[in-house]
């Protein structure tokens, strides 16, 4: 490839980091509002739900994922696995009554495939630090 071309790209990479910090700040923001209208529908209704309380789960773990990306400059892995199996909880508890129980025996198995998936990713997380940490005394 040309040359210019390359330092043109490789100069645009600004571009990817500014808009990827923007929305995920705009995501931050999103969730926080959408947390409190969610709290606030309940103290309308005065009535808290299991479901309400997995939302909210699913709202933490978001703005969790936010902040560990401003704090560390990377979205981890594991948490978009975690609000996904706590999504996944939140539609077996709404939802399994009226539900098909085939239905529930596969939400339950996704929730296990996701499971393990984040077990894998956390392991390869920590097998990744020993090595860099191994990598570092070896320099020294």
């Amino acid at each position: 490839m040309n040359k210019n071309f390359l330092k043109i790209i490789n100069g645009l990479s600004w571009t990817t980091e500014l808009s990827e910090k923007l929305l995920l700040g705009v995501i931050g923001i999103a969730t926080c509002i959408a947390s409190i209208q969610h709290i606030y529908g309940m103290l309308i209704i005065q009535q808290v739900l299991l479901a309400d309380l997995f939302m909210l789960f699913i709202f933490v773990e978001i703005i969790g994922m936010v902040g560990a990306f401003y704090s560390t400059s990377r979205i981890p892995v594991t948490l978009p696995i975690i609000i996904a199996i706590t999504a996944l909880c939140r539609l077996i508890v709404m939802q399994s009554k009226e539900m098909d129980a085939f239905l529930v025996l596969a939400e339950a198995g996704a929730i296990l495939v996701l499971s393990v998936a984040a077990y894998v990713m956390s392991m390869k997380d920590k097998i990744s630090l020993e090595k860099k940490k191994s990598l570092r005394q070896e320099k020294t």
